[in-house]
């Protein structure tokens, strides 16, 4: 999708640069809401610090360059593991 991709160029080197990695970038609906979903990892893992982090990092970044039309919530995550 041309958001995931416009998202994704607009934030990966921030993340990169703080030491994270851009796993995945989705743009999703669920009921009315979208969601813009930020998976984001890293060793030996991704706590809820770093979620908020990236979070305040990007945040501005898609305010400024507002690449998304719609009203959307931005959740930064973890990438799933296996156990």
């Amino acid at each position: 999708m041309e958001v995931e991709k416009t998202v994704k160029n607009l934030v990966e080197n921030v993340i990169i640069d703080n030491g994270y990695k851009l796993d995945e970038v989705k743009y999703e609906k669920e009921g009315n809401i979208y969601f813009l979903r930020i998976i984001i990892d890293k060793e030996p893992y991704v706590d809820v610090e770093d979620c908020v982090k990236i979070s305040n990092l990007i945040n501005p970044i898609l305010d400024k360059e507002d690449p998304i039309p719609d009203s959307y919530i931005l959740d930064v995550c973890s990438k799933e593991r296996g156990n």
